[in-house]
């Protein structure tokens, strides 16, 4: 499943991994910044933490742990990780994922 046009068009983000592993794709308010994620092999996330996120797989599975406690979500699984909270996973390609960051400026938009 291929994100629609009009989100293929928004902006991509510079986030810390090359675009032969993630690809994505944004849109931010002043009150949050919503990021479309295509993982395109498979990625190893380092643990690390930040404001409150939100997120939701679409396809694929990735294995996230949260505070200590580890679990596998798959489609239609959302996970939600608290402000402060220590998370890392890993993350299967061909995944999708929808992630919602309460940090605006989480990653700069690629100029």
């Amino acid at each position: 499943m291929d994100f629609p046009d009009f989100i293929a068009e928004f902006p991509a983000l510079d986030v810390p991994f090359p675009t032969e592993i993630v690809q994505t794709k944004a849109i931010r308010s002043d009150a949050g910044l919503v990021v479309f994620f295509t993982f395109l092999q498979d990625l190893v996330l380092p643990a690390h933490s930040h404001k409150a996120q939100w997120g939701t797989v679409l396809e694929g599975e990735i294995e996230l742990t949260i505070g200590g406690k580890t679990r596998v979500y798959g489609p239609g699984d959302s996970y939600s990780i608290p402000s402060g909270v220590e998370h890392g996973g890993k993350i299967k390609a061909g995944s999708r994922v929808i992630d919602v960051f309460e940090e605006p400026d989480r990653y700069p938009v690629k100029g």
